[in-house]
């Protein structure tokens, strides 16, 4: 070695900082090179490299609530130093006193715990990526569900004959019950962000490994929907789209009691342990423990537990631990992420046969302000393939921030031994059934949909409905669909097909065709698609008010084409040919006047142009139908529509703008708002099998976005704008009734509205165009109040609306006050 290299290495020195115990790496430690009184560097993570104009010979390492460290410095140790803290001991707070149960105060003032959480609001910090030029992590999430609670005799009934091997890999839970870990995935993220000059960020899933259920479209799409990003900061705190009051938001002292129990060491850093729970028991809240930085009033970690009378359907618990670094004054990064639920299908009782969903996510090898190709934010073809995300065991085994425990390691083992045992797959075969609405005949090859089979109008009487499509996993870039169905008593086949091809998973670009004869309600909706897949055909009714006789004969021809150019939004061309009729001429008229000739079938071509946009929505697969996972995602559609005279016969040129916004909100913890807003307009005179009908809903069933007061027809537009606002309160204002909370029900209110115009014109061209009129003299609007959540145990799925009709009381045959009664899956 020469002089000059010896020099070199004592300028400069580098290694890695890590906790003695757990020997993981240390950030914000301060770096003092010989005998300097001010630290040369502050490291943002456990690597550091410092250098200095003179000969470094002396190291000294020092780190809040740890023993410092001094190491001496030659050149043959300059490079890789490994420093290992260790954390000293905290001595208690002498200044604030410590509350070691509930204490009750005259006011908030006088409870310490307050002065300590108002200081944490007045520096709520906001999530440490937003401040940052450039910034990178990793990602690792994995999702475990266990049977919970089993014991000898559940292991001996009938349903686990042939089975009881799994029992071998059943494992202690903390209660001392047994619980068998029955599925698992593990999946590894990269994430990239810019914040300047413009902001993009992009999340790949780079590794993903999935205990046999890698094909099921029902299991995996599942487990990943139940859990929502949340921010201890936010008032709110979103788990299953329901708003929980937050024990660190500004207004936490409207819902919690607090108390200050005690200052421990988290992580090396000193911290309060203040203790909360709800003021009552009954209402969407938790208890737990914050820790709150003793220095910088950082929210460091927290623990959320829901209370025992926890009102959510299918849930019977909800636990969340959190852990957070500060980098500094303003700013947090989420280090850990921890949620558990126990789930039970009927029963809350403590104890019970239940499955615990459990989510753990760790964040790592964060890097900030460092440069990044733009190319790693362009989505790229092979992250779309389906061997894109297998990886190897030695992969997985350096991927993992801990070891798997030996029940979970047995997961992967136990899931491959059961997809060889038959009864296994039936039973998971009725599961997927009845949560796709198909069944699987053979491969490639499912029946459905299930639901479909029977229904009922007037026109056909009772009707049997038969379909199937072409499915052979998640991904598949084609599918065929076919029905058909027959009507009792005209006598008469229908049928449907549709075909669609995906050439590229990157930009979704597909293309279909597809051609049905059936007797469709028009009007069932406003912003309806074309494709035969897609369309409403909402003819079929078990029970209702009223006779439906009208309804219509559509023989239809389409094909369309559709690309994804950003993520989320999707541009798509329709081109359709179809011709409609009354199904029922003597009773529902749809003649009309053309070039003074009476006509009875609209022939119609049109070509339609449709943005589609959903920012924000996460989907569970790549193939050309993919699985919406459930969040607060808005739709917004935008379509316009030529009709072209003269095309295949076609007998009207018009012009025809759509627009539809469709968003649950969260309005604190009072609940969550749906709004639906729609407006469009003809601007050529057309038929009334062209025009645009006001949706009513004459069954005695839940049609979201339609008018449960109103008759078919009842309002016929040219122009239209409509508002549907539903709010779900989650049983806030039922819980303060005595008797009637122990019931569990929840109120929901809602308005719904409606506006038009038609014109003269298109009245005059339908033979009975007197008959039909527009809500323009005033808004017409329906109001009501409904109870969900009507059930038993955790089973509670029944809802019940009162609807009132608003105004426009005095047409023939009205319905003033209606009841509407359905089954609504959710939370």
């Amino acid at each position: 070695m020469t002089i000059t290299s010896l020099v070199c290495a004592q300028n400069r020195a580098s290694g890695k900082i890590v906790d003695e115990k757990s020997n993981k790496e240390l950030s914000k430690v301060d770096i003092f090179i010989n005998d300097n009184k001010t630290p040369t560097l502050t490291t943002t993570s456990g690597s550091f490299t410092v250098q200095s104009d003179s000969l470094i010979h002396k190291l000294k390492f020092s780190r809040k609530n740890y023993t410092p460290e001094t190491l001496e410095i030659t050149p043959e140790n300059a490079e890789n130093i490994f420093v290992q803290l260790s954390q000293a001991k905290v001595s208690s707070i002498q200044e604030v006193v410590i509350q070691a149960g509930k204490t009750k105060y005259k006011n908030k003032k006088e409870n310490p715990a307050y002065a300590i959480m108002q200081k944490v609001w007045a520096q709520k910090r906001n999530n440490g990526l937003e401040k940052f030029d450039t910034y990178s992590y990793k990602e690792y999430e994995k999702i475990e569900y266990d049977l919970n609670n089993i014991d000898s005799a559940f292991m001996k009934k009938k349903i686990f004959n042939k089975l009881d091997f799994i029992f071998t890999y059943a494992d202690s839970t903390a209660s001392g019950r047994l619980g068998l870990p029955i599925f698992l995935n593990e999946a590894v993220y990269e994430n990239y962000g810019k914040n300047k000059p413009s902001i993009d960020s992009k999340r790949t899933l780079v590794a993903q490994k999935t205990s046999g259920f890698q094909d099921n479209q029902v299991i995996t799409v599942s487990a990943k929907n139940l859990y929502r990003d949340i921010n201890i900061y936010d008032n709110t705190l979103n788990y299953f789209d329901i708003g929980f009051q937050s024990p660190a938001g500004t207004d936490g002292f409207g819902t919690y009691d607090y108390s200050l129990v005690d200052t421990i060491s988290i992580r090396g850093e000193k911290a309060f342990q203040i203790r909360y729970q709800p003021k009552r028991k009954d209402v969407l809240a938790f208890q737990g423990n914050l820790y709150i930085d003793t220095d910088t009033y950082a929210v460091i970690g927290a623990t959320l537990k829901s209370t025992q009378k926890i009102n959510v359907n299918f849930i019977n618990s909800v636990y969340t631990q959190l852990e957070y670094d500060n980098p500094d004054e303003t700013t947090f990064l989420p280090k850990k992420l921890v949620t558990e639920f126990e789930m039970s299908p009927f029963s809350k009782k403590k104890g019970s046969k239940s499955i615990i969903a459990k989510r753990s996510v760790d964040y790592s090898n964060y890097e900030f302000n460092k440069p990044l190709d733009p190319t790693v934010f362009k989505r790229k073809e092979e992250e779309y393939e389906d061997k894109f995300t297998n990886k190897d065991d030695a992969y997985w085994t350096k991927a993992r921030p801990d070891t798997l425990s030996k029940s979970e390691q047995g997961v992967y083992q136990m899931l491959d031994q059961l997809q060889q045992t038959p009864k296994f797959n039936r039973m998971v075969k009725l599961f997927e059934t009845l949560g796709s609405r198909y069944y699987n005949a053979f491969k490639g090859i499912d029946i459905g949909p299930i639901f479909s089979i029977y229904g009922r109008n007037d026109v056909e009487g009772d009707r049997i409905r038969l379909g199937a499509r072409t499915y052979f996993g998640l991904n598949d870039p084609w599918r065929v669909q076919f029905y058909t169905a027959y009507g009792f008593k005209d006598h008469q086949v229908k049928y449907g097909v549709e075909a669609r091809y995906m050439f590229n998973r990157l930009n979704r670009f597909m293309i279909g065709a597809g051609t049905s004869r059936d007797i469709v309600q028009l009007g069932g909706q406003l912003t309806s698609g074309d494709g035969v897949a897609s369309r409403s055909l909402s003819s079929s009714t078990f029970f209702a008010r009223g006779e439906n006789i009208s309804l219509s004969s559509v023989n239809q021809t389409s094909v369309f084409a559709a690309i994804e150019p950003w993520k989320n939004i999707q541009i798509r061309v329709d081109g359709v040919m179809q011709s409609i009729k009354s199904a029922i001429p003597e009773k529902f008229n749809l003649m009309y006047y053309q070039d003074g000739q009476l006509r009875k079938t609209v022939n119609d071509s049109h070509v339609t142009i449709s943005i589609i946009a959903k920012p924000g929505a996460k989907f569970s697969q790549t193939g050309i139908d993919r699985y919406q996972a459930r969040n607060l995602a808005p739709t917004i559609v935008l379509r316009y529509t030529r009709g072209i005279e003269g095309l295949f016969n076609a007998d009207f040129n018009y012009n025809k703008l759509q627009f539809m916004f469709s968003k649950p909100f969260l309005i604190g913890t009072i609940g969550k708002t749906v709004v639906n807003f729609e407006a469009g307009k003809n601007f050529n005179t057309v038929p009334l099998a062209l025009q645009n009908i006001i949706p009513a809903n004459l069954s005695y069933g839940l049609v979201p976005n339609s008018f449960s007061q109103l008759n078919y027809y009842e309002f016929v537009t040219d122009a239209y704008t409509t508002l549907h606002l539903e709010h779900h309160f989650n049983g806030k204002i039922l819980s303060y009734i005595p008797l009637i909370k122990k019931l569990k029900f929840r109120e929901v209110a809602f308005i719904r509205a409606a506006y038009g115009t038609l014109s003269d014109a298109s009245k005059a061209i339908n033979v009975e165009g007197f008959k039909y009129s527009a809500p323009n003299e005033h808004i017409y609007y329906e109001y009501g109040f409904g109870i969900e959540n009507i059930g038993i145990g955790n089973l509670r799925l029944f809802r019940v609306d009162f609807n009132w009709r608003g105004n426009y009381l005095d047409r023939p045959n009205v319905s003033k006050f209606g009841v509407k009664a359905g089954i609504q899956v959710g939370f």
